[in-house]
């Protein structure tokens, strides 16, 4: 998977002992936050060199207690002198949630703002760490303004190119455990863990247990180790009917017909956008030469070069703007393993079989596994 930027911003410095680490990706937040607070810590200063007031309120009376406890142990000089850190720890009513709008809350909050805006004491490092805020109120705005602040928000799934940002962040974690990913396994991890950095932590905390002195990732290693969510079952099953693995692809939907996973639910969700994906790729190479390059990037540049009439039919982005590219990527590469008319009469099979699951009384597994046979027989 190609590089990107992970996503995380800094805003324009504020003063130099003002720092607010806030963003939904909890986890990349307070790992932030804790590394300057250990860097801060004067290590003379002992236990009393720094003060931490957890920031998670049960109500707006609570949120106000909390903020006025702040403002007392960051206008309370150190006892021995030298300096000390004060860390508002995992704020939880900056968010747009009732205690959050409540006015005795923003109230509080004005008043730690203006305590900032009048300057922190010299010898006094004032941290702040959130997770859920709400970027429009005016104490974020300003925030911006008298802190060293950075965001860390979970990549947005919603958009196209996320495949892309979650890789690079599981790469980035990945060499922490010294860990090496095939492409392949790591576009499994990607489609699996998703982007929570905690969830993606935890399965990276597996693979090294699992894997011992081997240090490279394999896609096996990841299909055995990686959570398997209802949803990564269904990503699964469409990289089963991809490669052609007939067994596989049977032996998946009879895990999530276990898991009372409804029949057409399977059908509508993982075997036709797979079939759907394979047979437009399949088109673009046959019609427009359009084949899978070295990058993914290559690729959905060939396809931004088409003109409109010939791109209407292709997946499209969830918020319905743009070309969902990157399914398609993948499918191109497994679409060999198919001829178009193969693909065709696949296309003609779902149909068949979304009539006989809604309108026949005959047994689902039946046709779920006779749809597999129908696509997938022949090859391996």
């Amino acid at each position: 998977m190609p590089a990107k930027k992970a996503a995380k911003s800094k805003e324009a410095a504020g003063p130099a002992n003002v720092w607010a680490w806030v963003g939904t990706d909890d986890l990349r937040v307070k790992e932030a936050a804790l590394a300057k607070a250990r860097e801060l810590t004067p290590p003379e200063a002992g236990e009393f060199g720094l003060e931490v007031i957890e920031g998670g309120a049960d109500n707006a009376d609570h949120a106000a207690r909390i903020v006025r406890n702040t403002m007392e142990a960051v206008q309370t000089l150190p006892f021995f002198g030298g300096g000390k850190v004060v860390w508002l720890k995992g704020v939880t009513f900056l968010a747009d949630n009732q205690t959050g709008r409540a006015q005795t809350t923003l109230s509080a909050l004005d008043e730690l703002m203006a305590l900032l805006q009048g300057g922190v004491p010299a010898d006094v490092q004032f941290i702040l760490s959130a997770s859920e805020v709400d970027k429009r109120r005016s104490f974020f705005l300003t925030l911006k303004k008298v802190a060293m602040l950075e965001v860390f928000d979970l990549i947005d799934t919603s958009k196209q190119g996320w495949e892309e940002l979650v890789g690079q962040l599981v790469e980035r974690r990945a060499e922490e455990h010294g860990l090496e990913f095939e492409s392949d396994a790591l576009e499994l991890f990607t489609m699996l863990a998703g982007e929570d950095t905690r969830q993606i932590d935890n399965e990276l905390e597996k693979l090294d247990l699992y894997l011992g002195e081997e240090r490279r990732v394999r896609a096996d290693d990841v299909r055995n180790i990686v959570s398997q969510t209802k949803g990564g079952v269904i990503f699964e099953l469409g990289n089963a009917i991809g490669q052609r693995q007939l067994a596989w692809a049977l032996a998946l939907v009879d895990q999530l017909l276990e898991e009372d996973e409804a029949p057409i639910a399977i059908l509508l969700a993982a075997i036709v956008p797979k079939v759907r994906n394979l047979f437009a790729a399949k088109q673009l190479e046959e019609r427009h030469r359009i084949k899978p390059g070295a990058t993914y990037q290559s690729y959905a540049a060939a396809l931004e070069r088409l003109p409109a009439k010939e791109t209407a039919r292709l997946p499209k982005k969830k918020d319905g703007t743009g070309l969902n590219v990157y399914p398609l990527y993948l499918a191109a590469r497994e679409a060999v393993k198919f001829t178009g008319s193969e693909l065709r009469i696949a296309l003609e099979e779902c149909l068949k079989a979304n009539r006989r699951l809604v309108t026949s009384s005959l047994d689902p597994v039946i046709v779920l596994n006779q749809l597999l046979f129908r696509i997938l027989a022949g090859k391996n």
